[in-house]
């Protein structure tokens, strides 16, 4: 159980400090909805970037270029919208754990268009802006270092907590598991025994009849 204990532990901080974002360049045909998920902690903070590509820049997009986007939780609370729109983002901090997807549609349109969006999701410590940090803060970088080697094991910090919780749950999971299977097989043999009994009485009773014995 040690063992799982720290292999989980190693997981998570390998995984805490290897993720940094998810960046995406996608095509969304029109009339058509693409949606992306992400595994959110709750009181995490969350930013997320998204614009259609101009492939000339020398014209604005045409009024066909547009998406509408929605942010939902895994519960369904609505935690962004906006209509027909060529960029924006969003930003927050989640209420509760679980899958947060967002979902882009493109307006329905004749001919059919295909947009190119580029998309820019973080989550947790890497939803902070250390850039501007470090210059609205006036920091030198030791200090900027601090603040994400602080934030990061604020995060560490909460996955064990996370961690320890599954762990009882499993840990109470295999107790009512053991209970139960300890229940089952003392009916089980009381059963058989009693089939077994029923059995004997039944067969001295057919010989007793029969004058066998």
């Amino acid at each position: 159980m040690n063992l799982i204990r720290v292999s989980l532990i190693f997981a998570v901080i390998i995984g805490i400090l290897s993720t940094t974002s998810q960046s995406l360049r996608f095509e969304l045909q029109s009339g058509h909805t693409k949606c992306i998920a992400e595994d959110i902690k709750s009181n995490s903070m969350t930013v997320g970037k998204y614009s259609i590509v101009n492939a000339d820049e020398t014209h604005p997009l045409p009024e066909s270029h547009r998406v509408t986007v929605r942010v939902t939780s895994t519960s369904g609370n609505s935690y962004h919208y906006t209509e027909n729109v060529e960029s924006g983002q969003f930003a927050f901090t989640a209420a509760e754990s679980g899958d947060y997807m967002v979902c882009f549609w493109a307006i329905d349109h004749n001919p059919k268009v295909t947009l190119t969006v580029d998309f820019d999701w973080r989550t947790g410590v890497h939803a902070k802006d250390w850039t501007n940090v470090a210059k609205k803060g006036s920091v030198d970088v030791m200090e900027l270092e601090l603040k994400k080697l602080y934030d990061t094991v604020s995060s560490i910090h909460q996955e064990m907590f996370l961690l320890r919780e599954r762990e009882e749950e499993m840990q109470e999971l295999n107790r009512s598991t053991n209970s139960r299977m300890a229940w089952l097989s003392g009916l089980s043999f009381f059963i058989c025994i009693t089939v077994a009994g029923m059995q004997l009485w039944h067969l001295k009773t057919f010989f007793e009849k029969k004058k066998i014995i």
